[in-house]
């Protein structure tokens, strides 16, 4: 079998950690919150919003940078940033905002095997959490 190549990889890892975003805010009916709007969603119709934009390799596979947003948000709004910004610091704690600016500023090299573990451990958790909430 030939090796994936890195930017697969990365993408592979994105589909992972985004479907795992969406799930973990999911109801047990599969609906989720936008984080900037409040609107409610089915996790599938959904995007898994970065408020340090991914191209920041060190906060962008970050649990706490990321949450379920929608579509109109996430592309057309820009990210809402300053509304991400307040939602974080309501769901996290104050300077949690002001702390992922400062990690998405820090070096990130990530190995081939760090992807495939981090692949492995958010494919399992997509996994755990469909069948922990009954949902598909």
């Amino acid at each position: 079998m030939a090796t994936k190549s890195i930017s697969k990889l990365k993408k592979e890892l994105d589909k992972y950690f985004s479907l795992f975003i969406r799930l973990r805010d999911a109801t047990n009916e599969g609906m989720v919150q936008c984080i900037t709007s409040g609107r409610l969603y089915h996790y599938k119709k959904i995007h898994a919003g970065h408020f340090m934009s991914r191209r920041h390799m060190s906060t962008r596979w970050c649990e706490y940078n990321v949450a379920p947003q929608s579509a109109a948000d996430n592309l057309f709004g820009q990210g809402e940033q300053y509304k991400f910004a307040l939602a974080l610091e309501a769901k996290y704690g104050e300077g949690t905002a002001e702390e992922l600016q400062l990690k998405s500023r820090q070096i990130c090299k990530m190995s081939r095997v760090d992807y495939e573990e981090k692949i492995s451990y958010y494919k399992e958790a997509v996994k755990n959490l469909k069948k922990e909430k009954g949902i598909e």
